[in-house]
């Protein structure tokens, strides 16, 4: 059974390509976060030239909305991706080597004679202060994570939004 033409060329504009996954590497040694390697940014438009050397009658040639504006907004989006990823690495990063300088210093202050437990109660009595200590730090750092997060859910709705209006009009 043969779909009718217009049903066929709705489904073609809806075909959805495979995703790309992302890249995950190991731990860092000192933020023990995963960096993640982004791949779902598609290559720039061509221009000039460039759009030529494509066949005669390519379909982006009639194209009323500008490849360049979704580009855009997915290049935009990327950035911002790894913006607030690298504000995560750094806050991590430099909280971590704070808290191992700390209890370093915590643990050099006791006696080379102290027992397991002096040793046990020390640092039990070092966490309860670091965590004290570090709350407004860490609330700061976790609004402002969430406000920047919300701002990416945003612009990923945005783009997602222009592909299918791509899809669908072209």
């Amino acid at each position: 059974m043969q779909l009718p033409l217009g049903c066929r060329w709705f489904i073609r504009t809806l075909h959805v390509s495979a995703r790309r996954q992302h890249l995950v590497g190991p731990n860092d040694p000192v933020s023990n976060l995963r960096p993640i390697i982004y791949t779902d940014i598609q290559t720039p438009p061509k221009t000039g030239s460039e759009s030529r050397a494509n066949h005669p009658y390519s379909l982006e040639e009639f194209s009323d909305t500008s490849p360049s504006s979704i580009y855009g907004l997915e290049l935009q989006f990327k950035l911002k991706r790894e913006e607030l990823d690298a504000l995560n690495h750094n806050y991590w990063t430099e909280s971590n080597e704070r808290f191992e300088a700390a209890k370093a210093s915590v643990l050099s202050s006791l006696p080379a004679s102290a027992s397991s437990e002096t040793r046990e109660r020390a640092l039990s009595e070092f966490y309860g202060m670091w965590v004290v200590q570090e709350r407004e730090r860490q609330e700061e750092y976790s609004n402002q994570w969430r406000k920047r997060n919300f701002e990416n859910i945003v612009l990923a709705a945005r783009v997602e939004y222009e592909r299918l209006k791509r899809r669908i009009f072209g």
